[in-house]
């Protein structure tokens, strides 16, 4: 299941695009404003519209791009090339004008998703990590670290989301996926710690107290 977030003011439009790609594994939060969303939510992508009724888009992403680098793809009614070039550098992965083919925005959502799936979802590699999830093989400054098969889906799923904040609710939804009706909250926290210790990763895996974790890339 793929989360993604419309901010557009246009109603209409708002639900269309939901009704557009409904059945398709996707889960929606609907905002006509900036100030209604959350930086702590969920989401995979946010669909963007420029002129909102409390902002500008471009203020929006030049600020969620400081702390996040979930995909964006920018929809408005603003056609100047100057204004998609600002777009695309401020951080945005796809620029669209209105009027707009709901068929094409379904087929960008799906390149978008495609494309960001497929840079994080195999390999992640910085100055000091390197992991390797398709031969499990996770190395900390070149030495390899063995981890479990739970502490290995709760930091694939902490890398695929770098730099957003993941519930504590969502996680333990995403990792203990055997049917278990009830899953100890205690659980999560003890897997999250023994991640740290094992990649001595205290700067990267971060608390957001009352919320829950993220890594930090920066």
């Amino acid at each position: 299941m793929k989360y993604i977030t419309i901010i557009e003011d246009d109603i209409a439009l708002n639900n269309g695009i939901v009704l557009a790609l409904k059945g398709l594994n996707y889960a929606f939060r609907q905002y006509y404003t900036i100030g209604e969303f959350h930086h702590t939510d969920h989401t995979d992508l946010i669909i963007l519209d420029i002129n909102l009724p409390d902002g500008n888009g471009f203020d929006f992403l030049k600020k969620l791009r400081q702390s996040s680098n979930v995909p964006v793809i920018i929809l408005t009614a603003n056609d100047l090339e100057t204004d998609e070039v600002m777009g695309l550098e401020l951080g945005a992965d796809d620029y669209i004008t209105k009027p707009f083919s709901l068929m094409v925005l379904r087929a960008r959502i799906d390149k978008v998703l495609k494309k960001t799936y497929n840079a994080v979802n195999n390999v992640y590699t910085d100055e000091k990590f390197s992991f390797d999830f398709d031969k499990m093989e996770f190395l900390k400054s070149n030495i390899p670290v063995e981890l479990s098969k739970t502490e290995q889906k709760l930091l694939r799923m902490l890398i695929e989301h770098k730099n957003q904040t993941l519930t504590r609710e969502f996680l333990i939804d995403r990792i203990w996926t055997d049917g278990a009706d009830f899953v100890d909250e205690n659980a999560l926290s003890v897997t999250i710690n023994r991640l740290r210790k094992k990649l001595n990763a205290t700067d990267y895996i971060q608390t957001i107290y009352g919320i829950g974790y993220v890594w930090r890339t920066s």
